[in-house]
């Protein structure tokens, strides 16, 4: 029986994937495989026997992904399940900080009292006057699954959209529209935007990427959306930028005590993937992913450790090997086979950064003896065999 442990609650549409020899426990100790939203694991132990964690979401902040690829565990995030309802809620922020429908509401309700509210708010409204977005210029930085969303609906809505992401990927730019005008910087996107939308992962080189250096770049009365991660806006240098009016309004899905001393903010409580749809569509693809991971040794949109995909085996045997990424060690295992009369019937590995994942399909099983003797190969974290 495969222990699948929840650190967070799951859809149930995803957990009734699961097949009959896999069950759920509540002791993260005995767990093979963890399923989690937005719980810390940096501080917990991590048992020996783990084989996965899925974070049901993008972000894998609260993933200690290093100590997990040292021990050979394959972390997974599901990319684009829940794209559509960051899209949508980024489409409303720009309407909320164009028009000031947040004030025209506040209005209504102090004067909900008022006999005559229907004659009073044709006085009022000229204090809630805005703009539209049919016609401006939207920037978006990053256009991966959100990012792509984001722009085709902003090209839908009559915007021009200029889009940068020196890392688009072949499928992204395949489903990007036409009428998105690429740019190699973001200085470039800086430039020309009157709405800018920031969809990247929080790395070293994004922290702090919206501060005085790239504000200086942007339009006066710009308006700067941010659905991605808190820590990519240096928040001294956006509040000052707020008060002179060079940013007219920022709308985050992070609020902080700091940034909601500053005005003209609109601050939501982390809304971005907070529908039913998506919490389903994460829990299915996480769920999915562990699955095919521990019945097939498939790793897809793993963050840690490299994609490799080699289907369902239809040999005798699979081995998959968790392991540094130096050299002579495909030849160790060629030998270790070899030289115990076990054919491999197909090979293959894929490397990602300091770690490299390797599945072997094979005509024989192989005995314990001959993966010891592979789990002994210097630099090899984790020997499994999958079928």
């Amino acid at each position: 029986m495969i222990k699948v442990n929840c650190l967070n609650p799951i859809a149930k549409v995803g957990m009734e994937l699961l097949p009959a020899d896999f069950g759920t426990t509540g002791e993260f100790a005995e767990a093979d495989a963890v399923l989690v939203r937005s719980a810390a694991m940096h501080e917990l132990e991590l048992p020996d026997q783990l084989l996965a964690v899925a974070r049901a979401g993008a972000g894998v902040n609260n993933i200690p992904l290093d100590k997990c690829a040292e021990k050979g565990i394959v972390v997974f995030n599901t990319p684009g399940a829940n794209a559509n309802g960051v899209k949508e809620l980024v489409v409303a922020a720009m309407l909320l900080a164009s028009r000031d429908i947040r004030g025209g509401m506040q209005w209504v309700e102090e004067n909900k009292d008022d006999e005559t509210i229907n004659k009073t708010m044709e006085k009022a409204k000229s204090k809630f006057a805005g703009t539209e977005i049919q016609g401006k210029t939207l920037g978006v930085i990053g256009l991966g699954a959100i990012g792509v969303l984001v722009a085709n609906a902003a090209v839908a809505m009559g915007m021009n959209v200029v889009g940068c992401d020196p890392f688009l990927s072949v499928q992204n730019a395949l489903n990007l529209s036409t009428k998105v005008n690429i740019v190699k910087s973001n200085a470039d996107v800086y430039a020309a935007a009157d709405y800018i939308s920031v969809h990247v992962p929080l790395l070293d080189d994004t922290k702090g990427m919206i501060n005085k250096a790239s504000l200086s770049m942007m339009k006066d009365n710009v308006i700067i959306l941010n659905f991605a991660r808190d820590l990519l806006v240096n928040e001294e240098d956006l509040k000052e930028a707020l008060e002179s009016g060079k940013v007219r309004k920022y709308v985050t899905d992070f609020p902080t005590k700091n940034i909601l001393t500053a005005n003209n903010v609109i601050a939501l409580p982390h809304l971005g993937a907070s529908t039913q749809e998506s919490e389903d569509n994460c829990a299915i693809m996480a769920v999915k992913e562990i699955v095919d991971y521990i019945e097939n040794g498939n790793i897809k949109n793993s963050v840690n450790y490299p994609a490799l995909d080699m289907g369902v085996c239809n040999k005798a045997s699979r081995v998959s090997v968790a392991h540094k990424n130096v050299p002579n060690i495909i030849s160790a295992l060629t030998t270790a086979c070899g030289a115990a009369g076990v054919n491999i019937a197909e090979i293959n590995s894929k490397a990602k950064g300091d770690y490299a994942y390797t599945m072997m399909d094979l005509d024989s099983v192989p005995t314990d003896e001959v993966l010891d003797q592979i789990a002994k190969t210097a630099g090899v974290i984790k020997v499994r065999k999958v079928k």
